[in-house]
């Protein structure tokens, strides 16, 4: 048996560096979620207009999606990464900070367009460090970003608590997250880098090259839109379901999203190890059928506590199931056309992100009025049970991702060479 390999330093700095890109992006992204009422407040949006701000952020956060697919054929996705996460910080602040409304329709239109690229990036990246160190990887990755979510959202609490204004809560984090990422920017591996090398000190980075086609990637696009519909049923609707439906306190109706959050962080935190050692389709298989009953114990729960254990149990079912479809489309762009087509596939992926959040939350709603909240929570369940369908796209194997016996590759991590 070969003996365990220890990842190269410039492996583990760039792993470093890529967890930290997420962390806070997952805080910077709940600080502006979860401050809308404030940022409707400061600039007079008017209720009618305010659907219309919200939908813009996904829509141009899609459209920055599609604008990385392209720009990857010319420069690395490390580059737009070190390029594009400044920006979303400082565009944070201005939505904060400005003073009329033309200009935070501004800011936030920068916020959506630079986030797409930014979410695509930082994906593109995991998926890479991924294949080189042979394992699975990249739940720990979006855990990072679970935790900066689970901060952010301290942090607006805080705010809103101490009635801080917008400016005075966003600009101590941007002054912190700012020169941390333009720090830790200099660690993130790319295509060329080498074991003690940076960008153009190994082998030459290429260019990407074409992504899976459309309707081969179809099956990953749908289970990555319908996870996103879960996750923003329990984003917009938990604690109006767990008031309104479920007859619980306005306090105790704040309780479910904020477990939901923890429970995405902690299955996320094991995630990885579940992986290695069953393999990618039976941890999906699992986590779609946990979250299939959570939805199933949010519909049928005869009070709050119960309707708490079902959003519990979505936390832990749907937090595998994104990461790993990222991975699976990576991984079936360099089986079928190359290491070159992960990362505009990656970006192409990315768009049904927002897809499944735009459709999520008016869905629901619809539903909800038109039919009962209780039935509502059915569609995302069997929408999510989708993925059991496709599930054998993930790969059963262990060992397509490697195991702690295997060697981690140390260099070109863009070119993939990594035995899938």
């Amino acid at each position: 048996m070969t003996p365990p390999q220890v990842p190269g330093a410039r492996l583990r700095h760039g792993r470093v560096a890529l967890a930290l890109s997420f962390f806070v992006q997952g805080a910077v992204f709940a600080l502006l979620v979860t401050r809308i009422p404030a940022i409707q407040v400061r600039y007079g949006i008017s209720d009618g207009l305010l659907p219309a701000f919200l939908a813009a952020v996904p829509v141009l956060a899609g459209a920055g999606s599609v604008g990385t697919e392209h720009l990857v054929k010319r420069v690395s996705p490390k580059t737009v990464l070190r390029c594009v996460q400044p920006v979303v910080c400082l565009a944070l602040l201005a939505v904060g900070a400005v003073g009329s409304l033309a200009q935070v329709a501004v800011a936030l239109a920068v916020f959506g367009l630079m986030v797409g690229a930014l979410d695509a990036s930082m994906n593109m990246l995991g998926v890479s460090l991924q294949r080189a160190y042979g394992r699975s990887i990249m739940l720990g990755f979006h855990a990072a970003y679970s935790l900066g979510g689970i901060v952010g959202a301290s942090l607006a609490w805080v705010g809103a608590h101490g009635q801080l204004p917008l400016w005075s809560l966003y600009g101590p984090v941007v002054a912190v997250s700012v020169p941390l990422v333009l720090l830790s920017g200099r660690w993130l591996v790319g295509r060329g880098d080498e074991e003690g090398g940076g960008e153009g000190k190994g082998r030459p980075a290429t260019g990407a090259g074409s992504p899976v086609a459309m309707r081969l990637l179809l099956p990953l696009c749908l289970v990555m839109a319908f996870a996103y519909i879960g996750d923003s049923t329990v984003s917009n609707w938990s604690a109006k379901y767990l008031q309104d439906v479920l007859g619980s306190s306005e306090q105790l109706a704040t309780v479910p999203y904020n477990v939901y959050m923890v429970t995405t962080l902690l299955g996320r935190t094991v995630g990885d190890l579940g992986v290695r050692r069953f393999g990618p389709a039976p941890v999906v298989r699992t986590g779609t059928v946990v979250a299939a009953v959570g939805f199933a114990v949010v519909a049928a729960a005869p009070d709050a506590w119960v309707g708490m254990v079902g959003f519990t149990l979505l936390g832990f079912g749907l937090c595998v199931i994104v990461p790993q479809t990222f991975a699976a489309a990576g991984r079936y762009a360099v089986e079928r056309h190359g290491p070159e087509a992960s990362d505009p596939t990656i970006a192409r992926l990315n768009i049904f992100n927002y897809v499944g959040f735009l459709i999520g939350s008016p869905l629901v709603g619809a539903l909800g009025d038109a039919w009962s909240y209780r039935g509502a929570m059915l569609v995302p369940m069997a929408l999510v049970l989708v993925t059991l369908v496709y599930a054998r796209s993930f790969g059963s194997s262990p060992a397509r991702y490697g195991d702690d016996h295997e060697r981690p590759r140390t260099v070109d991590v863009g070119r993939g060479s990594n035995g899938l």
